[in-house]
């Protein structure tokens, strides 16, 4: 069984930046499709961005432009840069995935994903 921890969270002001952390450990795979995904209080958890073994990403239509995935390899952490922040970007971010054989390649669908990290909170205030 995977265990997936995030990092990187924190207040920032708007406009400003920061980078998320994943990182699997307990677990060996060369496959996955892998996601970040937010949560706010009173919503549904959303898919930010994708990302999976073959390179193929897949961001959700508010952040593109302004967030980039990144996953170097199977054994490298996955990462979130997140810059122009804006005030509605606050939210629990989680990562996610799905192992073997890329059945869901880059997928935005919380219902794919087979693990989950418990989250990092981003705050974007002045």
């Amino acid at each position: 069984q995977p265990h997936m921890e995030e990092s990187g969270g924190g207040s920032v002001q708007p406009g400003g930046s920061l980078r998320l952390s994943c990182v699997v450990s307990g677990y060996t795979y060369s496959s996955y499709s892998m996601a970040w995904f937010r949560q706010s209080p009173g919503k549904e958890r959303e898919g930010v961005a994708g990302i999976d073994s073959d390179g193929t990403t897949n961001y959700a239509p508010s952040v593109k432009g302004r967030f980039t995935i990144s996953k170097d390899n199977a054994k490298s952490p996955l990462y979130l840069q997140m810059n122009s922040l804006k005030p509605e970007d606050t939210a629990t971010y989680y990562c996610a995935a799905v192992f073997g054989g890329n059945r869901y390649p880059a997928s935005l669908e919380p219902g794919h994903m087979d693990y989950w990290g418990k989250g990092t909170l981003v705050t974007v205030s002045s």
